[in-house]
């Protein structure tokens, strides 16, 4: 998978396994995981640890503790996911919560959300409030359907949408590749706007800078 990003032109990526009810986020073990994962590619691409944050309240509770054990490296960004299953008004509390408490939510791939690609103003909402956007690349190129990249073309217009992420899980179906997305994308933003999606955005999430 590395040498399938680097072959495209990723030169980082985060690492974001879920943190869920479903999987242990063993921040420890997994960064011993990914310092191995990085010495066999000669530090190419980089690699930084993040995760897949479930909303769930004993999420909560352990991130307002130590958010270091969540968030991307040691930046103050949080990946956020939310259930495909129900959404409730709470969410946008939750959210401000996190903001309240020094951290930048990353909301991922709403577009994939069967229950935002019925309210999709939501994540305008959330966007507005300080909350950052991120669409999986191939949304845009199809791979998940005709309401995912309705909703995608949609939030882009909306000037919502900050980062284009790969949301990888392996060789064939879901491979590490921003290119083809990045190209649809400037259809929808142009070019200068597509490059930030995949650029200037990322590299100020991973460096734990305001993006520009």
């Amino acid at each position: 998978m590395c040498e399938i990003a680097r072959a495209d032109g990723i030169e980082h990526i985060v690492a974001t396994p879920h943190a869920n009810d479903e999987f242990d986020y063993d921040r420890k073990k997994l960064a011993g995981l990914l310092r191995e994962l990085s010495e066999s590619v000669g530090g190419n691409p980089k690699l930084t640890l993040g995760c897949d944050f479930h909303l769930s309240y004993e999420n909560l509770v352990e991130v307002m503790k130590d958010r270091s054990q969540y968030t991307i490296g040691d930046t103050q960004y949080l990946l956020v996911e939310l259930s495909d299953f129900s959404v409730p008004p709470s969410v946008s509390d939750t959210l401000q919560r996190l903001l309240a408490a020094g951290m930048v939510p990353i909301i991922t791939h709403p577009e994939r959300n069967p229950v935002l690609q019925r309210s999709p103003k939501r994540v305008v909402e959330w966007a507005e409030q300080g909350s950052l956007v991120q669409i999986t690349a191939n949304s845009l190129t199809g791979r998940w359907g005709k309401q995912a990249l309705k909703t995608a073309e949609w939030l882009m217009k909306q000037n919502v949408v900050h980062v284009l992420a790969s949301d990888a899980h392996g060789l064939d179906s879901r491979p590490p590749i921003l290119s083809g997305a990045r190209k649809a994308a400037e259809g929808n933003v142009g070019k200068s706007a597509s490059l930030a999606l995949v650029q200037e955005n990322p590299q100020a999430i991973v460096n734990g800078q305001p993006i520009p």
